[in-house]
């Protein structure tokens, strides 16, 4: 059931009081370019500080944060008028490369960095390396178009073999065990999955991995791995199908359920089934653990919580620059910009947005971070 948006606003400002609390949403556009200046608040751009940065930044990588950027691009373009700043939301995979290929100040990733990618980083970071900075977060929603059909209520194990092809109708045992009262048609699934390597795809099936791991049983990673499914590129592509689809279910940021699109309720095992909003996952990251050490921050999540309400099929998206190493003619712009995102200001953005802001004790640490950038 989507919130509407104030009362989605409100649960998000909540969430930022939770103590020890991440929080997220998704969304996404593939579209390259700079985003517009329009709509930005005088009085926010009259707090942030250029530094003397100017010139183009050029960043890619997860489509998750890809409206959050956007929106942070337009308030930030509006006060410092000589830098530009040109996000391509090409998801995560694509923009970790890019970043240890050298090709980008920055790349957005809702996975942390991997060891052999840490160690590809210092190539590129003279003297230094790349470190991950939590900065957005939010729930990854099952969605699902299946006419007639409001509330569907779905446990791991379920989606798991719905996602491996060993449920392939709606009206299957497993699903009307959890959903006794629904009327579910005899229709065959189209489950939609990423064609591009994905930080979405990674969270997803560390989830169904932590939690169903018999139905399930792969790797994980950005890359897709389960049988059967169809694909479609980044997470507006894989949403625009289950939109056009009676029958179809997909995973992606929580923004895209809209329209023909419902997010199904999980089953984790408490009282109630869970809804998929932004106070519901901020509760299941509440325990999240930092596992990074020196400037990194690289979270650890828990996907087997049960606490009441808890929404547990959740991402963090990290802002992934060098601590050191950044080449002189972007440094002051990247710093400049991620001062800005980070900022009380910035991070007031995601909850006007739809998004969730980092609590105070993570994002004050990530603000010692970027100032000591070089």
């Amino acid at each position: 059931m989507k919130l509407q948006r104030k009362n989605r606003r409100a649960i998000a400002l909540g969430a930022l009081a939770v103590s020890g609390a991440l929080a997220l949403t998704a969304c996404g556009s593939d579209d390259t370019g700079t985003a517009s200046n329009g709509g930005a608040s005088s009085a926010a751009a009259g707090n942030i500080k250029c530094d003397d940065a100017s010139g183009q930044l050029l960043a890619d990588g997860s489509s998750a944060q890809k409206n959050a950027i956007d929106a942070w691009v337009a308030q930030f373009t509006a006060a410092c008028k000589d830098v530009q700043i040109n996000y391509k939301g090409g998801g995560s995979g694509a923009g970790v490369t890019a970043f240890t290929q050298g090709q980008v100040a920055f790349a957005g990733s809702d996975s942390a960095l991997k060891p052999d990618e840490v160690t590809a980083s210092k190539k590129i970071c003279s003297g230094g390396q790349g470190v991950n900075l939590p900065m957005v977060g939010g729930p990854i929603a099952v969605g699902y178009n299946v006419s007639g059909v409001d509330n569907l209520v779905l446990d791991a194990s379920t989606i798991a073999k719905i996602f491996d092809s060993k449920i392939t109708n709606w009206n299957d045992p497993a699903i009307k065990k959890l959903n006794p009262d629904a009327k579910l048609p005899d229709l065959k699934i189209q489950a939609f999955h990423r064609s591009d390597e994905s930080g979405t795809t990674d969270n997803f099936t560390k989830y169904l991995i932590a939690t169903a791991k018999k139905d399930f049983p792969y790797e994980g990673g950005k890359a897709w791995q389960a049988k059967g499914g169809q694909s479609a590129p980044q997470s507006s592509g894989v949403a625009q199908q289950v939109k056009q689809t009676n029958g179809a279910i997909g995973y992606f940021e929580l923004s895209y359920v809209k329209d023909n699109i419902k997010a199904a309720k999980l089953d984790t095992g408490a009282s109630a089934p869970v809804e998929a909003n932004i106070a519901n996952a901020t509760k299941a990251i509440a325990a999240a653990k930092r596992v990074g050490t020196g400037s990194d921050y690289a979270l650890q999540l828990d996907y087997n919580t049960k606490v009441e309400g808890a929404y547990p099929m959740v991402l963090v998206t990290y802002e992934i620059v060098c601590d050191k190493g950044n080449k002189s003619a972007t440094l002051p712009g990247t710093k400049a910009f991620l001062t800005y995102i980070a900022s009380e200001d910035g991070q007031k953005i995601l909850t006007e947005n739809d998004y969730a802001p980092m609590p105070e004790e993570i994002i004050t640490e990530v603000r010692k971070t970027i100032s000591n950038l070089s």
